[in-house]
């Protein structure tokens, strides 16, 4: 049986779904390949979302368009990518003329919703970076376009995919230890990577959502995967007290900055010749800075978070997220009726070994460190016995296995059995994001916020 690209793209969005399919390849050749286009052409959407998929599934797709308001950034993302398609700063006109099957969605956070309303309204299947979107207005966009079409949303969750992830998955789906009532979870945002986001437009509310979103969501999707469970309540606290207006000092950016020989987060961007081409020679477009201040008084967002979240479940989780730790890494304890799960990665002192901190994230964010292997241990106590040590191997790149494991699943082997349902649609997108956005608002208004008011997608009973 032949399938058409449409047959292709519906295969796509019902594993995201969670719903069990053939493989959706079945027909396809080098004269039929997946029409592909970009938006947003930042770093992000020119490597992971771009360069990676032309370079490890040309036979399956082809993008047929790129999309910025930047056209400095567009010029550069086509010459990196190295493609021979059309540029726009007109999404519209993108669509009229191309007729893409998937659009990949990687803007800004703020501006997610108009071109994932846009696709689906035009009868495209969009795939977006995370987070979904950054309030529950524009949520409700999104679930009200999809509803309305006849197509479906993936979002880009690769944290779900990595071996270490998955083998918690595993455990506690296969009642390890029981039904699970409890988790205690802590991220650890270092003073490179977390101040990183306080550089660039993440520092601003109304662009990102803030951490409890833009990184967050990420941690939250986990936890909403692993306890296979919706959240029903956030209670929160969070503040800024560490960059920002704390700083004792400011500039504009740190190239310019008569500050920068006693500053702690001066950061030469000048040492990147990617970042200086895609970013600093197209400032001149839009007078976005890349290298911004981390001090800058216009930064609105909370570098210290913790939050008390209520599933269907009823389990109760207790998380916090740090944005100047002196290390990155996480930590997080299950506990059940017959036991406990510990797990962690990265906590520099549990392993016995220094890391150099600044070139933690960017092994994280390498594709090619394949060979890079790590070997963590998962500790399973079970009541009444001695407890297990499970080592987990995985890789040190691309987000520890994960990215491969995701781009694999989705362009290459769609069929293949998936028994912890990894791929990630619309509700999940929502879910992850609506616990940020209620964080967000328990703290502004001093009181526990319901999931179930903010948008028509309502948390299931469990």
């Amino acid at each position: 049986m032949k399938h058409s690209r449409k047959d292709f793209l519906y295969s796509l969005s019902m594993l995201a779904a969670g719903a069990a399919i053939t493989s959706p390849l079945t027909g396809f050749s080098q004269s039929k390949k997946l029409k592909v286009v970009l938006v947003g052409t930042g770093i992000r959407g020119i490597t992971f979302w771009g360069k990676r998929l032309i370079d490890q599934y040309n036979d399956k797709l082809e993008f047929v368009g790129l999309c910025d308001t930047n056209s400095g950034r567009l010029k550069y993302a086509k010459s990196f990518m190295e493609v021979n398609c059309n540029t726009y700063t007109d999404f519209n006109k993108m669509l009229q003329d191309q007729k893409p099957d998937l659009i990949i969605v990687c803007t800004k956070d703020s501006d997610h919703d108009e071109y994932i309303v846009k696709g689906l309204d035009f009868g495209c299947d969009v795939l977006t970076e995370k987070p979904l979107t950054t309030d529950e207005v524009k949520c409700q966009k999104i679930i009200d376009a999809e509803k309305r079409s006849n197509k479906k949303l993936i979002v880009g969750f690769n944290y779900r995919w990595g071996p270490y992830m998955t083998k918690i998955k595993e455990l506690i789906q296969n009642g390890a230890i029981g039904e699970v009532t409890s988790v205690d979870f802590n991220w650890y945002l270092n003073v490179h990577h977390g101040a990183s986001y306080f550089r660039r437009w993440h520092g601003l509310m109304n662009e990102g959502g803030s951490l409890w979103v833009h990184k967050a969501t990420h941690h939250f999707d986990l936890l909403n995967w692993w306890l296979d469970s919706d959240p029903e309540e956030v209670f929160a606290y969070g503040s800024l007290d560490h960059y920002g207006k704390n700083g004792p000092f400011r500039g504009t950016n740190c190239r310019t900055c008569v500050h920068k020989n006693s500053c702690k987060y001066y950061w030469d961007i000048t040492k990147s010749n990617q970042y200086m081409k895609l970013y600093v020679d197209n400032e001149k477009h839009d007078g976005y800075f890349r290298d911004g201040c981390v001090y800058r008084n216009e930064i609105d967002i909370y570098d210290k978070m913790s939050a008390q979240i209520k599933y269907a479940n009823n389990a109760v989780v207790n998380y916090s997220l740090t944005t100047y730790s002196p290390y990155e890494g996480w930590k997080i304890a299950f506990n059940g009726h017959k036991g406990r799960i510990e797990a962690w990665l990265d906590i520099p002192f549990l392993k016995n070994e220094q890391v150099n901190q600044q070139d933690l994230h960017a092994k994280e964010m390498n594709q090619n460190l394949a060979d890079d292997q790590t070997s963590d241990p998962v500790i399973l106590y079970k009541n009444g016995e001695d407890y297990s040590v499970i080592n987990v191997i995985a890789e040190r790149g691309g987000h520890g296995g994960g990215d491969k494991r995701m781009h694999d699943y989705l362009f290459k082997s769609p069929n293949a059995s998936d028994p912890y349902r990894h791929t990630a649609g619309l509700k999940d997108g929502v879910m992850s994001i609506l616990v940020g956005i209620a964080a967000r608002k328990s703290i502004e208004q001093k009181k526990p916020i319901k999931i179930g008011d903010l948008t028509t997608i309502k948390p299931a009973k469990s």
